[in-house]
Protein backbone atom coordinates (compact mmCIF):
# COMPACT_ATOMS: atom_id res chain seq x y z
CA UNK A 1 0.00 0.00 0.00
CA UNK A 2 2.86 2.38 0.81
CA UNK A 3 4.40 1.83 -2.60
CA UNK A 4 1.05 2.63 -4.27
CA UNK A 5 0.92 6.03 -2.61
CA UNK A 6 4.57 6.73 -3.47
CA UNK A 7 3.78 6.02 -7.12
CA UNK A 8 0.75 8.31 -7.03
CA UNK A 9 2.71 11.11 -5.37
CA UNK A 10 5.11 11.14 -8.32
CA UNK A 11 2.48 10.41 -10.95
CA UNK A 12 0.08 13.17 -9.97
CA UNK A 13 2.79 15.70 -10.78
CA UNK A 14 3.70 13.95 -14.01
CA UNK A 15 0.09 13.39 -15.07
CA UNK A 16 -0.89 17.01 -14.83
CA UNK A 17 1.71 17.73 -17.48
CA UNK A 18 0.56 15.27 -20.13
CA UNK A 19 0.49 17.34 -23.35
CA UNK A 20 -2.56 16.85 -25.57
CA UNK A 21 -0.74 14.69 -28.12
CA UNK A 22 0.56 12.37 -25.41
CA UNK A 23 -2.88 12.05 -23.84
CA UNK A 24 -4.37 11.29 -27.26
CA UNK A 25 -1.72 8.63 -27.89
CA UNK A 26 -2.55 6.98 -24.57
CA UNK A 27 -6.22 6.83 -25.54
CA UNK A 28 -5.33 5.33 -28.90
CA UNK A 29 -3.41 2.60 -27.08
CA UNK A 30 -6.40 2.04 -24.80
CA UNK A 31 -8.57 1.46 -27.89
CA UNK A 32 -6.21 -1.29 -29.07
CA UNK A 33 -6.20 -2.98 -25.67
CA UNK A 34 -9.98 -2.62 -25.46
CA UNK A 35 -10.40 -4.28 -28.83
CA UNK A 36 -8.41 -7.26 -27.53
CA UNK A 37 -10.80 -7.97 -24.66
CA UNK A 38 -14.16 -6.56 -25.79
CA UNK A 39 -15.68 -9.99 -26.44
CA UNK A 40 -14.43 -11.28 -23.09
CA UNK A 41 -15.91 -8.19 -21.39
CA UNK A 42 -19.33 -8.87 -22.91
CA UNK A 43 -19.16 -12.57 -22.09
CA UNK A 44 -18.34 -11.97 -18.41
CA UNK A 45 -20.97 -9.27 -17.94
CA UNK A 46 -23.70 -11.23 -19.72
CA UNK A 47 -23.18 -14.37 -17.68
CA UNK A 48 -22.99 -12.42 -14.42
CA UNK A 49 -26.34 -10.79 -15.21
CA UNK A 50 -28.04 -14.04 -16.14
CA UNK A 51 -28.30 -13.33 -19.86
CA UNK A 52 -28.33 -16.65 -21.75
CA UNK A 53 -25.49 -17.25 -24.16
CA UNK A 54 -26.59 -16.34 -27.68
CA UNK A 55 -29.42 -14.08 -26.48
CA UNK A 56 -29.99 -10.82 -28.35
CA UNK A 57 -29.83 -9.15 -24.94
CA UNK A 58 -26.04 -9.55 -25.07
CA UNK A 59 -26.25 -6.54 -27.36
CA UNK A 60 -26.91 -4.38 -24.32
CA UNK A 61 -23.50 -5.31 -22.96
CA UNK A 62 -21.80 -4.50 -26.26
CA UNK A 63 -23.42 -1.07 -26.50
CA UNK A 64 -23.15 0.01 -22.86
CA UNK A 65 -19.71 -1.57 -22.43
CA UNK A 66 -17.05 -1.77 -25.17
CA UNK A 67 -18.84 0.45 -27.71
CA UNK A 68 -19.47 3.26 -25.23
CA UNK A 69 -15.85 3.29 -24.08
CA UNK A 70 -14.48 3.01 -27.63
CA UNK A 71 -16.58 5.99 -28.74
CA UNK A 72 -15.46 7.98 -25.71
CA UNK A 73 -11.80 7.38 -26.55
CA UNK A 74 -12.45 8.77 -30.04
CA UNK A 75 -14.31 11.75 -28.60
CA UNK A 76 -11.43 12.69 -26.33
CA UNK A 77 -8.88 12.11 -29.10
CA UNK A 78 -10.83 14.44 -31.39
CA UNK A 79 -10.95 17.15 -28.73
CA UNK A 80 -7.31 16.76 -27.70
CA UNK A 81 -6.23 16.97 -31.34
CA UNK A 82 -7.81 20.43 -31.50
CA UNK A 83 -6.80 21.59 -28.03
CA UNK A 84 -4.29 24.26 -29.16
CA UNK A 85 -6.12 27.54 -28.56
CA UNK A 86 -9.16 25.24 -28.05
CA UNK A 87 -9.55 25.30 -31.83
CA UNK A 88 -11.93 22.31 -31.76
CA UNK A 89 -14.65 24.65 -30.45
CA UNK A 90 -14.55 26.60 -33.70
CA UNK A 91 -16.13 23.65 -35.52
CA UNK A 92 -19.14 23.48 -33.17
CA UNK A 93 -22.34 25.06 -34.42
CA UNK A 94 -24.61 27.03 -32.09
CA UNK A 95 -28.06 28.54 -31.99
CA UNK A 96 -30.07 30.70 -29.62
CA UNK A 97 -32.88 28.98 -27.72
CA UNK A 98 -36.36 30.33 -27.12
CA UNK A 99 -35.30 31.31 -23.58
CA UNK A 100 -32.25 33.21 -24.88
CA UNK A 101 -29.63 30.65 -23.85
CA UNK A 102 -27.11 29.09 -26.22
CA UNK A 103 -27.41 25.56 -27.57
CA UNK A 104 -24.42 23.73 -29.03
CA UNK A 105 -24.91 20.94 -31.55
CA UNK A 106 -23.02 17.84 -30.44
CA UNK A 107 -24.53 15.05 -32.56
CA UNK A 108 -24.39 14.51 -35.46
CA UNK A 109 -20.91 15.92 -35.74
CA UNK A 110 -19.86 14.03 -38.87
CA UNK A 111 -21.08 11.68 -41.57
CA UNK A 112 -20.54 8.62 -39.39
CA UNK A 113 -22.90 9.94 -36.74
CA UNK A 114 -25.67 10.06 -39.34
CA UNK A 115 -25.08 6.37 -40.01
CA UNK A 116 -24.38 5.01 -36.52
CA UNK A 117 -26.96 7.11 -34.66
CA UNK A 118 -29.48 7.45 -37.46
CA UNK A 119 -32.29 9.86 -36.60
CA UNK A 120 -30.63 11.04 -33.35
CA UNK A 121 -29.62 14.63 -32.68
CA UNK A 122 -28.16 15.98 -29.45
CA UNK A 123 -27.61 19.52 -28.24
CA UNK A 124 -25.92 20.82 -25.12
CA UNK A 125 -27.88 23.71 -23.64
CA UNK A 126 -25.52 26.03 -21.84
CA UNK A 127 -26.02 27.92 -18.60
CA UNK A 128 -27.03 31.58 -18.44
CA UNK A 129 -24.37 33.94 -19.68
CA UNK A 130 -22.69 31.62 -22.18
CA UNK A 131 -22.95 33.08 -25.66
CA UNK A 132 -21.54 31.90 -29.00
CA UNK A 133 -18.85 34.53 -28.53
CA UNK A 134 -17.87 33.28 -25.06
CA UNK A 135 -18.31 29.55 -25.69
CA UNK A 136 -14.59 28.91 -26.20
CA UNK A 137 -13.77 30.40 -22.81
CA UNK A 138 -16.40 28.07 -21.30
CA UNK A 139 -14.72 24.91 -22.59
CA UNK A 140 -11.69 22.90 -21.40
CA UNK A 141 -10.76 25.43 -18.76
CA UNK A 142 -8.38 22.98 -17.09
CA UNK A 143 -6.37 22.75 -20.31
CA UNK A 144 -6.08 26.55 -20.48
CA UNK A 145 -3.99 26.45 -17.29
CA UNK A 146 -0.26 26.09 -18.05
CA UNK A 147 0.95 22.58 -17.19
CA UNK A 148 3.40 23.81 -14.56
CA UNK A 149 0.61 25.62 -12.72
CA UNK A 150 -1.89 22.76 -12.62
CA UNK A 151 -2.53 21.23 -9.25
CA UNK A 152 -1.85 17.50 -9.36
CA UNK A 153 -4.31 15.38 -7.37
CA UNK A 154 -5.19 11.77 -6.60
CA UNK A 155 -8.86 11.02 -7.21
CA UNK A 156 -10.74 8.08 -5.77
CA UNK A 157 -13.39 6.78 -8.16
CA UNK A 158 -15.99 4.53 -6.56
CA UNK A 159 -17.28 2.50 -9.47
CA UNK A 160 -20.91 1.61 -10.12
CA UNK A 161 -22.05 -2.01 -10.07
CA UNK A 162 -24.62 -1.93 -12.87
CA UNK A 163 -23.38 -0.61 -16.24
CA UNK A 164 -19.85 -1.89 -16.73
CA UNK A 165 -18.48 1.12 -18.64
CA UNK A 166 -19.38 3.62 -15.91
CA UNK A 167 -16.22 3.07 -13.87
CA UNK A 168 -13.71 3.61 -16.70
CA UNK A 169 -15.75 6.52 -18.07
CA UNK A 170 -15.65 8.21 -14.66
CA UNK A 171 -11.90 7.63 -14.55
CA UNK A 172 -11.50 9.32 -17.94
CA UNK A 173 -13.20 12.45 -16.58
CA UNK A 174 -10.58 12.71 -13.85
CA UNK A 175 -7.65 11.72 -16.03
CA UNK A 176 -8.25 13.70 -19.21
CA UNK A 177 -10.56 16.56 -18.24
CA UNK A 178 -9.17 17.31 -14.77
CA UNK A 179 -5.51 16.15 -14.96
CA UNK A 180 -5.77 13.86 -11.95
CA UNK A 181 -4.47 10.35 -11.38
CA UNK A 182 -7.00 7.78 -10.24
CA UNK A 183 -7.47 5.01 -7.74
CA UNK A 184 -10.48 3.06 -9.00
CA UNK A 185 -12.32 0.88 -6.49
CA UNK A 186 -14.70 -1.43 -8.25
CA UNK A 187 -18.14 -2.19 -6.90
CA UNK A 188 -18.35 -5.75 -5.51
CA UNK A 189 -21.24 -6.47 -7.91
CA UNK A 190 -18.97 -6.30 -10.96
CA UNK A 191 -15.52 -6.73 -9.45
CA UNK A 192 -15.17 -9.77 -11.74
CA UNK A 193 -14.23 -7.28 -14.49
CA UNK A 194 -10.94 -6.29 -12.82
CA UNK A 195 -8.68 -8.41 -15.11
CA UNK A 196 -10.47 -7.12 -18.22
CA UNK A 197 -10.26 -3.51 -17.08
CA UNK A 198 -6.61 -3.88 -16.16
CA UNK A 199 -5.85 -5.17 -19.65
CA UNK A 200 -7.77 -2.48 -21.52
CA UNK A 201 -6.44 0.32 -19.31
CA UNK A 202 -2.88 -1.05 -19.22
CA UNK A 203 -1.40 2.03 -20.99
CA UNK A 204 -2.68 4.22 -18.14
CA UNK A 205 -1.55 1.76 -15.48
CA UNK A 206 1.91 1.62 -17.04
CA UNK A 207 2.16 5.39 -16.75
CA UNK A 208 1.22 5.18 -13.04
CA UNK A 209 -1.88 7.23 -13.77
CA UNK A 210 -4.32 4.53 -12.66
CA UNK A 211 -4.64 1.70 -10.15
CA UNK A 212 -7.63 -0.65 -9.77
CA UNK A 213 -8.62 -2.25 -6.47
CA UNK A 214 -11.56 -4.26 -5.19
CA UNK A 215 -13.31 -4.56 -1.85
CA UNK A 216 -16.55 -3.88 -0.03
CA UNK A 217 -17.84 -1.03 2.07
CA UNK A 218 -14.98 -1.17 4.56
CA UNK A 219 -12.41 -0.77 1.79
CA UNK A 220 -14.36 2.13 0.31
CA UNK A 221 -14.55 3.87 3.70
CA UNK A 222 -10.80 3.39 4.21
CA UNK A 223 -9.91 4.96 0.87
CA UNK A 224 -12.40 7.81 1.33
CA UNK A 225 -10.70 8.84 4.55
CA UNK A 226 -7.14 8.21 3.40
CA UNK A 227 -5.05 11.41 3.58
CA UNK A 228 -3.43 10.72 0.20
CA UNK A 229 -6.81 10.91 -1.55
CA UNK A 230 -7.55 14.47 -2.67
CA UNK A 231 -10.96 14.08 -4.34
CA UNK A 232 -13.76 11.50 -4.56
CA UNK A 233 -16.21 10.67 -7.33
CA UNK A 234 -19.07 8.27 -6.72
CA UNK A 235 -21.72 6.79 -9.00
CA UNK A 236 -24.30 5.12 -6.81
CA UNK A 237 -26.94 5.84 -4.20
CA UNK A 238 -27.63 9.08 -2.37
CA UNK A 239 -27.37 7.20 0.94
CA UNK A 240 -23.82 6.11 0.10
CA UNK A 241 -22.86 9.66 -0.84
CA UNK A 242 -24.25 11.04 2.43
CA UNK A 243 -22.47 8.35 4.46
CA UNK A 244 -19.17 9.43 2.88
CA UNK A 245 -19.76 13.13 3.45
CA UNK A 246 -21.84 13.29 6.64
CA UNK A 247 -21.62 9.93 8.37
CA UNK A 248 -24.55 7.73 9.30
CA UNK A 249 -27.70 7.85 11.42
CA UNK A 250 -28.12 10.54 14.02
CA UNK A 251 -24.52 11.64 13.58
CA UNK A 252 -25.15 12.37 9.91
CA UNK A 253 -28.28 14.39 10.65
CA UNK A 254 -26.45 16.46 13.25
CA UNK A 255 -23.45 17.01 10.99
CA UNK A 256 -25.64 18.06 8.10
CA UNK A 257 -27.62 20.47 10.31
CA UNK A 258 -24.39 21.99 11.66
CA UNK A 259 -22.58 22.04 8.32
CA UNK A 260 -19.76 19.86 9.67
CA UNK A 261 -19.01 17.06 7.20
CA UNK A 262 -16.83 14.17 8.32
CA UNK A 263 -15.09 14.31 4.94
CA UNK A 264 -14.02 17.69 3.60
CA UNK A 265 -12.55 16.48 0.31
CA UNK A 266 -14.22 17.61 -2.91
CA UNK A 267 -16.89 15.03 -3.74
CA UNK A 268 -18.57 14.80 -7.14
CA UNK A 269 -21.33 12.35 -7.87
CA UNK A 270 -24.01 10.82 -10.10
CA UNK A 271 -26.75 9.39 -7.89
CA UNK A 272 -29.78 8.44 -9.89
CA UNK A 273 -33.38 9.59 -9.60
CA UNK A 274 -37.04 8.70 -9.89
CA UNK A 275 -37.08 9.28 -13.63
CA UNK A 276 -40.25 10.00 -15.63
CA UNK A 277 -41.40 9.28 -19.14
CA UNK A 278 -44.05 11.85 -20.10
CA UNK A 279 -46.48 10.73 -22.80
CA UNK A 280 -48.16 13.70 -24.47
CA UNK A 281 -51.70 12.96 -25.75
CA UNK A 282 -52.06 13.08 -29.51
CA UNK A 283 -53.27 11.31 -32.66
CA UNK A 284 -51.28 8.11 -32.17
CA UNK A 285 -51.96 5.28 -34.60
CA UNK A 286 -51.99 1.60 -33.63
CA UNK A 287 -48.49 1.30 -35.12
CA UNK A 288 -47.31 4.28 -33.04
CA UNK A 289 -48.64 2.63 -29.87
CA UNK A 290 -46.85 -0.65 -30.58
CA UNK A 291 -43.51 1.03 -31.36
CA UNK A 292 -43.61 3.35 -28.37
CA UNK A 293 -44.65 0.46 -26.13
CA UNK A 294 -41.36 -1.22 -27.06
CA UNK A 295 -39.59 2.08 -26.35
CA UNK A 296 -41.19 2.46 -22.89
CA UNK A 297 -40.55 -1.19 -22.02
CA UNK A 298 -36.91 -0.61 -22.90
CA UNK A 299 -36.82 2.42 -20.58
CA UNK A 300 -37.88 0.04 -17.81
CA UNK A 301 -36.19 -3.30 -18.54
CA UNK A 302 -32.86 -2.45 -20.16
CA UNK A 303 -30.16 -3.99 -17.94
CA UNK A 304 -32.95 -5.64 -15.96
CA UNK A 305 -34.20 -2.24 -14.76
CA UNK A 306 -30.96 -1.56 -12.88
CA UNK A 307 -30.20 1.81 -14.44
CA UNK A 308 -30.10 5.11 -12.59
CA UNK A 309 -32.00 6.55 -15.59
CA UNK A 310 -34.62 3.78 -15.84
CA UNK A 311 -38.17 5.06 -16.11
CA UNK A 312 -39.92 4.64 -12.78
CA UNK A 313 -42.96 6.86 -13.41
CA UNK A 314 -45.00 6.74 -16.63
CA UNK A 315 -47.04 9.95 -16.88
CA UNK A 316 -50.15 9.99 -19.09
CA UNK A 317 -53.40 11.91 -19.51
CA UNK A 318 -56.30 10.01 -17.95
CA UNK A 319 -58.71 11.49 -20.50
CA UNK A 320 -56.64 10.51 -23.55
CA UNK A 321 -58.47 7.90 -25.57
CA UNK A 322 -55.23 6.04 -26.37
CA UNK A 323 -54.08 5.67 -22.75
CA UNK A 324 -55.48 2.22 -22.04
CA UNK A 325 -54.27 0.82 -25.36
CA UNK A 326 -50.75 2.14 -24.73
CA UNK A 327 -50.52 0.77 -21.19
CA UNK A 328 -51.85 -2.60 -22.35
CA UNK A 329 -49.24 -2.65 -25.12
CA UNK A 330 -46.46 -1.80 -22.64
CA UNK A 331 -47.60 -4.65 -20.39
CA UNK A 332 -47.53 -7.04 -23.34
CA UNK A 333 -43.91 -6.16 -24.15
CA UNK A 334 -42.83 -6.32 -20.50
CA UNK A 335 -44.47 -9.71 -20.14
CA UNK A 336 -42.41 -11.27 -22.91
CA UNK A 337 -38.89 -10.03 -22.07
CA UNK A 338 -36.72 -12.28 -19.88
CA UNK A 339 -34.69 -10.10 -17.54
CA UNK A 340 -33.30 -11.69 -14.36
CA UNK A 341 -33.27 -9.41 -11.31
CA UNK A 342 -29.53 -9.82 -10.72
CA UNK A 343 -28.77 -6.75 -8.60
CA UNK A 344 -28.56 -7.25 -4.81
CA UNK A 345 -31.50 -6.04 -2.72
CA UNK A 346 -33.96 -5.66 -5.57
CA UNK A 347 -36.68 -7.86 -4.03
CA UNK A 348 -36.67 -5.83 -0.81
CA UNK A 349 -36.85 -2.53 -2.69
CA UNK A 350 -39.70 -3.66 -4.93
CA UNK A 351 -41.60 -5.06 -1.95
CA UNK A 352 -41.23 -1.76 -0.09
CA UNK A 353 -42.77 0.02 -3.06
CA UNK A 354 -45.57 -2.55 -3.25
CA UNK A 355 -46.49 -1.97 0.39
CA UNK A 356 -46.77 1.80 -0.01
CA UNK A 357 -48.44 2.07 -3.43
CA UNK A 358 -52.09 2.43 -4.41
CA UNK A 359 -53.63 -0.36 -6.50
CA UNK A 360 -50.36 -2.27 -6.72
CA UNK A 361 -50.57 -5.33 -8.94
CA UNK A 362 -48.07 -7.87 -10.22
CA UNK A 363 -47.59 -8.30 -13.94
CA UNK A 364 -47.08 -12.03 -14.37
CA UNK A 365 -44.45 -12.72 -16.98
CA UNK A 366 -43.88 -15.65 -19.27
CA UNK A 367 -40.23 -15.68 -18.22
CA UNK A 368 -38.25 -13.99 -15.45
CA UNK A 369 -39.42 -12.23 -12.30
CA UNK A 370 -42.83 -10.58 -12.16
CA UNK A 371 -43.00 -6.80 -12.45
CA UNK A 372 -44.76 -4.51 -9.99
CA UNK A 373 -47.24 -2.06 -11.52
CA UNK A 374 -48.65 0.62 -9.23
CA UNK A 375 -50.93 3.61 -9.65
CA UNK A 376 -49.58 6.64 -7.79
CA UNK A 377 -51.99 7.88 -5.15
CA UNK A 378 -51.59 9.94 -1.98
CA UNK A 379 -48.51 8.15 -0.62
CA UNK A 380 -45.36 9.92 -1.93
CA UNK A 381 -43.09 6.86 -1.73
CA UNK A 382 -43.28 5.97 -5.45
CA UNK A 383 -42.29 9.56 -6.25
CA UNK A 384 -39.45 9.89 -3.74
CA UNK A 385 -37.94 6.40 -3.48
CA UNK A 386 -35.79 5.14 -6.35
CA UNK A 387 -36.71 1.46 -6.51
CA UNK A 388 -33.80 0.53 -8.83
CA UNK A 389 -35.57 -2.59 -9.96
CA UNK A 390 -38.46 -4.11 -11.83
CA UNK A 391 -41.35 -1.81 -10.96
CA UNK A 392 -43.28 0.75 -12.99
CA UNK A 393 -45.49 3.42 -11.44
CA UNK A 394 -48.37 5.02 -13.32
CA UNK A 395 -49.32 8.67 -12.86
CA UNK A 396 -52.30 10.22 -14.64
CA UNK A 397 -53.02 13.92 -15.10
CA UNK A 398 -56.43 15.37 -16.02
CA UNK A 399 -55.42 17.70 -18.85
CA UNK A 400 -56.12 16.64 -22.43
CA UNK A 401 -54.99 19.74 -24.35
CA UNK A 402 -51.38 18.83 -25.26
CA UNK A 403 -49.80 22.15 -24.28
CA UNK A 404 -51.68 22.39 -20.99
CA UNK A 405 -50.94 18.73 -20.26
CA UNK A 406 -47.21 19.08 -20.97
CA UNK A 407 -46.99 22.19 -18.81
CA UNK A 408 -48.69 20.31 -15.95
CA UNK A 409 -46.45 17.27 -16.46
CA UNK A 410 -43.32 19.42 -16.34
CA UNK A 411 -44.51 21.02 -13.11
CA UNK A 412 -45.36 17.62 -11.65
CA UNK A 413 -41.92 16.17 -12.46
CA UNK A 414 -40.10 19.21 -11.11
CA UNK A 415 -42.02 19.36 -7.83
CA UNK A 416 -42.94 15.76 -6.99
CA UNK A 417 -40.27 13.41 -8.33
CA UNK A 418 -36.99 12.91 -6.52
CA UNK A 419 -33.87 13.73 -8.49
CA UNK A 420 -32.91 15.65 -11.61
CA UNK A 421 -30.94 13.14 -13.67
CA UNK A 422 -33.03 12.27 -16.72
CA UNK A 423 -36.51 12.63 -18.19
CA UNK A 424 -38.19 11.54 -21.43
CA UNK A 425 -40.98 13.10 -23.50
CA UNK A 426 -42.90 11.13 -26.13
CA UNK A 427 -44.87 13.37 -28.47
CA UNK A 428 -46.40 12.91 -31.92
CA UNK A 429 -44.96 15.13 -34.72
CA UNK A 430 -48.44 16.56 -35.42
CA UNK A 431 -48.70 17.53 -31.76
CA UNK A 432 -45.33 19.27 -31.96
CA UNK A 433 -46.57 21.29 -34.91
CA UNK A 434 -49.78 22.16 -33.05
CA UNK A 435 -47.90 23.37 -29.97
CA UNK A 436 -45.17 24.99 -32.02
CA UNK A 437 -41.47 24.13 -31.86
CA UNK A 438 -40.62 27.35 -30.02
CA UNK A 439 -43.26 26.74 -27.35
CA UNK A 440 -42.18 23.11 -26.98
CA UNK A 441 -38.63 24.31 -26.51
CA UNK A 442 -39.78 26.69 -23.79
CA UNK A 443 -41.55 23.87 -21.96
CA UNK A 444 -38.52 21.61 -22.26
CA UNK A 445 -36.34 24.39 -20.84
CA UNK A 446 -38.59 24.46 -17.75
CA UNK A 447 -37.97 20.76 -17.07
CA UNK A 448 -35.09 20.67 -14.59
CA UNK A 449 -33.16 17.56 -15.57
CA UNK A 450 -29.58 17.00 -16.68
CA UNK A 451 -30.65 14.98 -19.72
CA UNK A 452 -33.97 15.31 -21.52
CA UNK A 453 -34.96 13.26 -24.52
CA UNK A 454 -37.78 13.92 -26.96
CA UNK A 455 -38.95 10.73 -28.72
CA UNK A 456 -35.94 8.73 -27.60
CA UNK A 457 -34.50 7.55 -24.28
CA UNK A 458 -32.08 9.23 -21.91
CA UNK A 459 -29.71 6.24 -22.11
CA UNK A 460 -28.82 7.57 -25.56
CA UNK A 461 -27.61 10.73 -23.82
CA UNK A 462 -25.48 8.51 -21.58
CA UNK A 463 -24.16 6.55 -24.57
CA UNK A 464 -23.17 9.48 -26.81
CA UNK A 465 -20.51 10.81 -24.34
CA UNK A 466 -19.67 13.88 -26.40
CA UNK A 467 -22.41 15.37 -24.27
CA UNK A 468 -22.25 15.89 -20.48
CA UNK A 469 -23.89 13.37 -18.19
CA UNK A 470 -25.06 14.23 -14.69
CA UNK A 471 -27.70 15.98 -12.64
CA UNK A 472 -29.17 19.37 -13.39
CA UNK A 473 -26.68 21.90 -11.94
CA UNK A 474 -27.17 23.52 -8.57
CA UNK A 475 -27.23 20.73 -5.99
CA UNK A 476 -25.24 20.96 -2.78
CA UNK A 477 -23.68 18.47 -0.38
CA UNK A 478 -26.55 19.15 2.02
CA UNK A 479 -29.17 18.45 -0.66
CA UNK A 480 -27.28 16.37 -3.19
CA UNK A 481 -30.29 14.94 -5.08
CA UNK A 482 -28.93 13.33 -8.28
CA UNK A 483 -25.41 14.57 -7.71
CA UNK A 484 -22.84 17.28 -8.27
CA UNK A 485 -20.72 17.65 -11.39
CA UNK A 486 -20.77 16.03 -14.83
CA UNK A 487 -18.88 13.23 -16.58
CA UNK A 488 -18.44 11.98 -20.18
CA UNK A 489 -18.51 15.42 -21.89
CA UNK A 490 -15.63 14.82 -24.30
CA UNK A 491 -16.09 18.34 -25.67
CA UNK A 492 -15.24 19.49 -22.12
CA UNK A 493 -18.02 22.04 -21.69
CA UNK A 494 -17.42 23.79 -18.36
CA UNK A 495 -20.81 25.49 -18.09
CA UNK A 496 -23.30 23.05 -19.53
CA UNK A 497 -26.80 23.05 -18.10
CA UNK A 498 -28.30 19.99 -19.77
CA UNK A 499 -28.23 17.65 -22.74
CA UNK A 500 -31.30 17.47 -25.01
CA UNK A 501 -31.56 14.44 -27.28
CA UNK A 502 -34.16 14.19 -30.04
CA UNK A 503 -35.09 10.98 -31.84
CA UNK A 504 -37.63 9.73 -34.33
CA UNK A 505 -41.21 9.19 -33.13
CA UNK A 506 -41.70 6.44 -35.71
CA UNK A 507 -39.31 3.82 -37.13
CA UNK A 508 -38.22 3.39 -40.73
CA UNK A 509 -39.94 3.67 -43.15
CA UNK A 510 -42.73 5.57 -41.35
CA UNK A 511 -40.09 7.96 -39.98
CA UNK A 512 -39.89 9.67 -43.36
CA UNK A 513 -43.55 10.60 -43.20
CA UNK A 514 -42.91 12.60 -40.02
CA UNK A 515 -39.77 14.33 -41.26
CA UNK A 516 -37.42 12.45 -38.92
CA UNK A 517 -35.03 10.65 -41.20
CA UNK A 518 -34.22 7.57 -39.17
CA UNK A 519 -33.06 4.59 -41.20
CA UNK A 520 -33.71 2.11 -38.39
CA UNK A 521 -36.79 -0.11 -38.18
CA UNK A 522 -35.95 -0.51 -34.49
CA UNK A 523 -33.14 1.12 -32.46
CA UNK A 524 -30.49 -1.43 -31.40
CA UNK A 525 -30.88 -0.59 -27.70
CA UNK A 526 -34.52 -1.76 -27.71
CA UNK A 527 -35.02 -4.88 -25.59
CA UNK A 528 -37.02 -6.25 -28.52
CA UNK A 529 -34.25 -5.91 -31.13
CA UNK A 530 -33.64 -9.36 -32.59
CA UNK A 531 -30.06 -8.74 -33.73
CA UNK A 532 -28.85 -6.39 -31.02
CA UNK A 533 -25.79 -8.56 -30.32
CA UNK A 534 -24.64 -8.48 -33.94
CA UNK A 535 -25.29 -4.73 -34.14
CA UNK A 536 -23.47 -3.99 -30.88
CA UNK A 537 -20.47 -6.08 -31.92
CA UNK A 538 -20.42 -4.43 -35.36
CA UNK A 539 -20.70 -0.92 -33.90
CA UNK A 540 -17.77 -1.60 -31.57
CA UNK A 541 -15.62 -3.00 -34.37
CA UNK A 542 -16.50 -0.11 -36.65
CA UNK A 543 -15.71 2.44 -33.94
CA UNK A 544 -12.31 0.80 -33.44
CA UNK A 545 -11.35 0.87 -37.09
CA UNK A 546 -13.73 2.09 -39.79
CA UNK A 547 -14.15 0.35 -43.12
CA UNK A 548 -16.78 0.13 -45.82
CA UNK A 549 -17.23 -3.61 -45.28
CA UNK A 550 -17.84 -3.09 -41.55
CA UNK A 551 -20.39 -0.39 -42.35
CA UNK A 552 -22.26 -2.69 -44.72
CA UNK A 553 -22.27 -5.47 -42.12
CA UNK A 554 -23.52 -3.06 -39.47
CA UNK A 555 -26.30 -1.76 -41.70
CA UNK A 556 -27.43 -5.23 -42.71
CA UNK A 557 -27.81 -6.35 -39.10
CA UNK A 558 -29.48 -3.10 -38.02
CA UNK A 559 -32.10 -3.41 -40.74
CA UNK A 560 -32.90 -6.99 -39.72
CA UNK A 561 -33.65 -6.09 -36.09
Amino acid sequence: MTRRWMIFRVAKTRGRRFPPDEAAALLSDVKTHLNDVSAQWVELASRAKGIPKGSALEGEEWLSGPYGLMATCDGYIETLSGMTDRAYVDALSTRTLANGNTAVKAVPANFWDHVIMSGITAEVWMQDGVTPGTLKSSCAGSWAIPAEKREGKVALVLGAGNISSIAPLDCFQKLFAEHQVVLLKLNPVNAYLKPVLEHMLAPLIARDALRIVTGGGAAGAYFCQHPKIDEIHITGACATHDAIVWGQGAEAEANKANGTPINTKRVTSELGAVCPTIVVPGPWSAADILFQAENIATHKLHNGGFNCLATQVLVTSDTWDKRTALIDAVKAVLRGVDRPAYYPGTNDRVQRLAETSTNATWLRRDVGEDILLAEIGEDPTPETFEVFGQALCLKSLPQIDPEAYLKAAVEYANTHLEGTLAANILIHPKTIRAIGKARLEELVSELKYGCITVNSWSAVGFLLTRTPWGAFPGHTLEDVSSGIGQVHNTYMFDRAERTVVTGSFAPFPRSFLSGAFSLLPRPPWFVTHKRATEVGRAMTSFQYQRSLWKLINLGANALRG
